[in-house]
């Protein structure tokens, strides 16, 4: 029987082709198998019509198709399908913004029991130029000042795309998440911290993109505000009803 941990890395992809190989040719793996983990990645293919599927299977990593579009979806349809021997599980966007080299700082903090969902924030960390409008960076720390001082959650990048769980969280989370579109990291956080587990923040490097962005403008906007304002009464309790 192995001694190593395993990670389960899930990469939720719509059309990134330009980014994806990128993405997982970053990951560390040999500076990870010496601290003692394995890897199991696994991209979700979002009914993309590029060859971001092409290029996964290419890379000889998991693949997993979801017809329904929205990264909501692609994160249940991976957290549904995650192998019962996974440890850790991180999320990451397959567009190169974050860096999957920085893997080892999201899961030290799991390993060493100081928290149980680790937020690799881009507000606290390095952004290059063009990465991070003026627009999406005072959304965020409207967002983020929402939820830290109306849920108490202690992260300083709500709507990062760059997660690390305990496999526990997961399991638990993977019950009671519908949100199907981009406020899966609203609802993420939200239940996280009703649920019981402790979140915390470390800085990330954010790149620019590579490819175009999926958000929807406006439309993104109202969905994460209505998530932000749909969970103010949700507790634990709920669990068993969802």
């Amino acid at each position: 029987m192995s001694s190593f941990k395993k990670i389960s890395v899930i990469i939720p992809c719509k059309n990134e082709e330009k980014g994806l190989r990128k993405v997982i040719e970053g990951i560390p793996l040999k500076d990870l198998a010496k601290l003692g983990y394995s890897l199991d990645v696994i991209v979700v293919d979002n009914n993309s019509t590029d060859k971001t599927r092409e290029i996964a299977l290419k890379m000889k990593v998991k693949v997993l198709f979801e017809e329904r579009s929205g990264k909501g979806y692609a994160i249940r349809k991976a957290f549904d399908n995650l192998s019962k021997d996974t440890d850790y599980v991180v999320l990451i966007d397959g567009d190169n913004t974050y860096k999957t080299s920085e893997i080892p700082r999201l899961i030290e903090p799991l390993a060493s029991s100081f928290a149980d969902v680790i937020v690799g924030s881009r507000l606290s960390g390095k952004t290059y130029k063009g990465s991070l409008s003026v627009e999406h960076r005072l959304a965020n720390w409207f967002y983020t000042f929402l939820i830290r001082h109306f849920y108490r959650v202690n992260t300083t990048d709500v709507l990062s795309g760059f997660i690390a769980l305990k496999e526990k969280a997961v399991e638990d989370l993977r019950k009671v998440l519908v949100s199907n579109g981009f406020s899966i990291e609203m609802e993420l956080n939200i239940k996280a911290s009703r649920l019981g587990y402790e979140i915390y923040s470390v800085p990330v490097t954010y790149d620019v993109r590579e490819g175009e962005s999926k958000l929807e403008g406006f439309k993104d906007v109202v969905g994460i505000f209505l998530v932000f304002f749909r969970y103010i009464f949700w507790r634990v309790n709920k669990v068993k009803q969802n």
